[in-house]
């Protein structure tokens, strides 16, 4: 059984690719707007916001690496400890 559009209310903002319409449940990309959710199942489009939200994902992590060495550059006692 496929599960139900999302609608606009249900939509949380971590949901969010990067603050776009876009969400993904259940294996599959949805657009949401006040006036209701399409699924896009144009299968390039969707291959696209695949590859957005890996390289999004791996852009996060790497500013979180970098923010993790500059931490622990400025408090090398601190980080010696753990």
């Amino acid at each position: 059984m496929t599960q139900p559009p999302p609608s606009w209310a249900s939509v949380r903002r971590s949901e969010r690719l990067a603050g776009t319409p876009a969400i993904r449940r259940g294996g599959h990309w949805w657009l949401v707007s006040p006036a209701g959710a399409i699924l896009a199942s144009d299968h390039a489009f969707a291959a696209e916001l695949d590859n957005y939200a890996a390289d999004f994902a791996a852009a996060n992590r790497a500013v979180g690496e970098l923010h993790a060495g500059h931490k622990a550059a400025r408090n090398p006692a601190r980080e010696a400890w753990r």
